[in-house]
């Protein structure tokens, strides 16, 4: 074995020592996510009655602030796809916001209620409470109808894109972030 080959493996095996005791030592510095107080958005009466899981995107279009004439992220609508938990598609959701059944077209829009900031690592959208009502034109029967709130939860992703990336060169472009959330329904 020559002198170099012994080298390489010394300097080998120095790195993954160095590297495994580096990812222990953030580990045992790592916090733990802060519980949420979910109190705020929980409703105080009805029970829930579905809960979809969403996979979609929240939309924001780079403009020119009215107020401030300042360039920046504005939020223009979600699009998501939600399932059950077989990974049936049971609800779209879309601009309003607007949920709507996919076997029968009921469909209600939601009214902010209160938001607490998502509890996840990541950049996450907030979980929120929204009231509800029957969307214009949905059917006076079927899934939907009678759905009192709606919780948006356990989010991942969604967040504006970083504040720097809006300006001149991308001023009126609509940018599409991932997401995911759970969203329970409530009568």
């Amino acid at each position: 074995m020559t002198r170099l080959t012994r080298l390489c493996r010394a300097v080998g095996v120095g790195l993954a020592v160095v590297a495994a005791t580096l990812s222990m030592t953030q580990v045992a510095n790592a916090k733990p996510a802060q519980p949420i107080d979910t109190s705020t958005i929980t409703p105080t009466s009805g029970q829930v009655f579905l809960v979809g899981h969403a996979k979609g995107v929240q939309k924001y279009q780079c403009t020119t602030d009215p107020v401030d004439n300042v360039i920046k992220w504005k939020f223009v609508a979600p699009e998501a796809d939600l399932v059950d938990d077989n990974g049936k598609l049971i609800v779209k959701h879309f601009a309003g916001p607007t949920w709507q059944s996919t076997a029968d077209k009921s469909a209600v829009k939601g009214t902010l209620m209160a938001s607490v900031p998502s509890p996840t690592p990541d950049r996450a959208i907030p979980w929120l409470l929204l009231s509800t009502s029957p969307a214009d034109g949905s059917p006076t029967t079927g899934l939907l109808v009678g759905t009192k709130f709606i919780q948006r939860l356990e989010t991942k992703g969604g967040t504006a894109p970083p504040a720097a990336s809006c300006k001149a060169q991308t001023l009126n472009k609509v940018h599409e972030v991932p997401y995911k959330a759970d969203y329970a329904f409530w009568k």
